[in-house]
C-alpha cells in the first residue's frame, strides 16, 4: 500500500448525510487519521452528535447558523468550528463547507436523539 492517497473531490459521488451531501475523501479505511468531506448543507439539517469522532467545519459559501448543544451561533465564509464528541449539532441555512472528522468518518458513529 502507498504511503499517501489522493482524492479529487469533483468526481466523487455525493452521499446523502444528516446535513445534505457529502463528496468523502479518504474515510473508506479505518486506518486513515481523518477523512475530508466537502458537504452542502441543506436548509434543514438534521441534529446529531457522535461519539468518537471530532468534527471541524470550514464555511466555504453562504451564511446561516450552527446549532452547538442547543445554542445558535451565525457563521459565513471562514468561519471554523471545532466540534468535540458528545456535541449535538447541526448547520442551519444553505452553506457549502469543508469537514475534517477525526478519525476518519465511521458510518456506525453517527447518533440520533
Amino acid at each position: 500500500m502507498a504511503n499517501y492517497q489522493i482524492a479529487q473531490l469533483n468526481d466523487i459521488p455525493p452521499t446523502r448525510c444528516p446535513c445534505g451531501w457529502a463528496k468523502r475523501a479518504f474515510a473508506e479505511s479505518r486506518e486513515n487519521a481523518a477523512s475530508l468531506h466537502l458537504v452542502e448543507i441543506e436548509k434543514d439539517s438534521r441534529a446529531h452528535y457522535h461519539k468518537r469522532m471530532t468534527e471541524i467545519y470550514l464555511v466555504l459559501e453562504g451564511e446561516g447558523q450552527v446549532e452547538l448543544d442547543g445554542q445558535l451561533f451565525p457563521v459565513k465564509p471562514m468561519t471554523a468550528i471545532y466540534i468535540r464528541p458528545g456535541c449535538r449539532h447541526r448547520a442551519v441555512g444553505k452553506l457549502k463547507i469543508v469537514n475534517l472528522p477525526v478519525p476518519a468518518f465511521d458510518p456506525a458513529d453517527e447518533w440520533f436523539d
